[in-house]
């Protein structure tokens, strides 16, 4: 067997860590940048970029027509934006929507052939690697700034689909913790549940192995210790969560997903529920069905989350602590825990298993499933 990493250029960590932004614009020789962010964080956060740009008289222009779950419009509408301003780098400033449509506009932009968006779904056959791009992050979950995944809505399918590209990794990520820290309660959670899933999804998938275990392992349990931290003001554990996300996004980036977001991307795609509320849903139930298919894994899930006696006692047990951790984690930080809170009825249930079934995440489940298995798991989280 031979297993592939791709991981950034560099990465730097830490509070101040955008003060690096300009040095390293000018090391590489960029001439003018594209911020692509969104318009919440254009007020926002992204005062801090524009500022240190600003200061060092830095060219760039703005981007800042991303919708959450980013649509193909957006993209076709930023791969003209790119080609007008005479950039030649990307800023990918905010969570994943706009991070990921940093992406998009980066690989169209540099393989014009996909310019109709919809021919990138899967692991699509691109030459040329993406326009340079820098992920810099305002959430902690979606790790958008390490991977080489993306994701598009095709609103008129009413569908999310999923790009794997190693052409689109950005050649720098900046974690700093100062931009994540002003989240609100709500998306905190959310974001964080997006790394959990992640982190837990990335453990246990078939393609998982020793140096992505370790990974994955080591955000699972910063996770467990810091999440309802967070989400509750402490600011410490804030950074903690930062820092897990990107560490999860190293490891499922390389090996793959599984059935929680082969199922959370059509509730997004059908019902535009935010992703990391939907994977929340999701998770512990996903959890359960695929317990005697991951070996001991829970013993160590169930021990980062505290659970005393985890690796001694049964198997069964362990796993059935791992599954109740997760949940009552869910359920203290405030997510939903039901698909009908995002507008799910019963009628919708046979279209959402039939896209879960062809989603390119199902495949990575480590039991296999079938589309009635994955309406099923729908139905009971009604």
């Amino acid at each position: 067997m031979v297993y592939r990493m791709i991981f950034n250029q560099t990465a730097y960590f830490g509070r101040g860590a955008l003060d690096n932004l300009v040095p390293e614009l000018k090391a590489r020789h960029f001439s003018k940048a594209l911020l692509i962010t969104d318009a919440v964080l254009l007020d926002g956060v992204a005062t801090k970029v524009t500022e240190a740009l600003d200061a060092a008289g830095f060219p760039y222009e703005v981007f800042s027509d991303v919708a959450p779950n980013p649509p193909v419009a957006n993209v076709k509408a930023g791969v003209e934006k790119f080609k007008d301003s005479g950039a030649d780098v990307l800023i990918g400033l905010g969570g994943g929507s706009p991070q990921d449509t940093a992406k998009a506009i980066g690989i169209i932009a540099a393989n014009p052939e996909f310019c109709d968006v919809l021919s990138l779904e899967g692991v699509a056959d691109t030459k040329n690697p993406s326009i340079p791009i820098i992920g810099i992050p305002t959430t902690a979950g979606t790790a958008s700034e390490t991977t080489i995944n993306y994701v598009i809505t095709d609103t008129e399918k009413q569908r999310k689909f999923v790009c794997v590209d190693p052409h689109d990794i950005p050649v720098l990520a900046i974690v700093d913790p100062d931009l994540t820290d002003s989240m609100p309660r709500g998306l905190k959670a959310a974001t964080g549940l997006d790394a959990l899933t992640h982190a837990i999804e990335g453990y246990i998938t078939k393609g998982a192995w020793e140096l992505s275990d370790s990974v994955h392992l080591t955000a699972i349990q910063m996770i467990a210790a810091n999440l309802k931290k967070s989400v509750e003001g402490d600011i410490e554990a804030g950074e903690k969560m930062a820092y897990a996300s990107y560490i999860a996004g190293m490891g499922y980036s390389n090996v793959g997903l599984g059935l929680v977001h082969g199922m959370a991307h059509p509730l997004g795609g059908r019902y535009d529920a935010p992703h990391g509320v939907a994977n929340g849903i999701l998770l512990a139930s996903i959890m359960r069905f695929n317990a005697e298919y991951t070996g001991e894994k829970y013993r160590d899930i169930a021990e980062a989350f505290g659970v005393e006696d985890a690796q001694a006692m049964p198997l069964e047990d362990a796993r059935e602590a791992a599954c109740d951790a997760v949940a009552q984690l869910t359920e203290d930080i405030g997510n939903p825990t039901t698909i009908s809170a995002v507008g799910v009825t019963e009628d919708g249930l046979d279209d959402l298993a039939d896209d879960a079934y062809a989603d390119v995440c199902t495949p990575g489940n480590p039991r296999p499933v079938t589309r009635d298995e994955i309406r099923d798991l729908y139905a009971a989280l009604l």
